[in-house]
């Protein structure tokens, strides 16, 4: 029994904890896209075209994590 409550303790904490990191990410390309900073990564320029799919999907992905950490 005190199995089964950590592991759900366990597993309430990662959805809570990588829901808030996926809904930072989702917030720093919605910034880059509202304020065009750019993005170099070494020699190579990341383009902004990729945060108009970075933020929908990594809202998505917090949503979802916080969808099943409420459940």
């Amino acid at each position: 029994m005190e199995k089964q409550r950590t592991a759900e303790l366990s597993r309430n904490l990662y959805l809570l904890v990588s829901g808030t990191i996926f809904l930072l990410i989702g917030l720093g390309h919605l910034l880059r896209l509202i304020y065009h900073w750019p993005v170099d990564v070494g020699s190579a320029v990341i383009p902004q075209e990729l945060s108009y799919v970075g933020f929908p999907a990594a809202t998505a992905l917090a949503l979802w994590a916080w969808w099943l950490w409420r459940r």
